[in-house]
């Protein structure tokens, strides 16, 4: 019998989006954990920003004090640009998992993770498994939507900021018709995809992978 030490949930936000990066997010915590600190905990994309907030302040703190820990990646557009999406899918999760090595001391032979939807860790994490809607299933996982999201949100409000004619804050990069009219305008910004950007003509853009 394996006697398991810690638990990591994964997930990513941001696979679809036209501009800003993907984000991937593993969160860990010791075999025994109390998972009554996570009652009520749901996908982050079935959360209202401000639920969203208030469960980012809550997984903050546990943080804070040891109870768990996280670790974030995003890999930015003209990386996904130029090494494609699924080579970003793996780099950010072996990015995710390296750093939480080298904070908790993982034992990758003794350490369940857990991974949403088609995602996989390294073959070394012989206790792995992908779960279909995972973020609405473990907890662990909902708790790295969560903060994923979050993350990623506030890079596209800054991103809003340098560029703001584009709306980043309100759609964060997604395909929305003001951003594809503002493509239109104003043409691509450094931190669009250009590789989902084969052309944009009339109301539909064309999009690649």
């Amino acid at each position: 019998m394996i006697n398991v030490t810690h638990i990591v949930g994964i997930d990513e936000v941001g696979r679809g989006p036209l501009a800003g990066p993907i984000a991937f997010c593993a969160c860990v915590v010791a075999h025994g954990f109390d998972y009554g600190h996570l009652e009520g905990i749901k996908d982050s994309k079935k959360l209202s920003p401000q639920k969203r907030a208030e469960w980012f302040h809550k997984l903050s703190a546990m943080k804070a004090v040891g109870t768990m820990n996280f670790s974030y990646v995003e890999v930015p557009a003209d990386k996904i640009d130029s090494m494609g999406l699924p080579w970003a899918i793996e780099r950010a999760i072996h990015e995710c998992l390296d750093t939480l090595h080298a904070a908790e001391a993982l034992d990758p032979q003794i350490t369940q993770v857990f991974l949403d939807g088609s995602l996989r860790a390294p073959k070394k994490f012989v206790l792995q498994e992908t779960i279909i809607k995972g973020d609405e299933k473990v907890p662990v996982i909902a708790a790295a939507s969560i903060f994923a999201k979050v993350m990623r949100d506030r890079y596209m409000e800054e991103q809003a900021k340098v560029y703001p004619q584009y709306g980043f804050d309100a759609h964060k990069g997604y395909g929305t018709a003001a951003h594809l009219l503002a493509i239109r305008k104003h043409g691509l910004t450094p931190i669009h995809r250009r590789s989902f950007l084969s052309k944009v003509t009339g109301t539909a853009v064309v999009v690649r992978g």
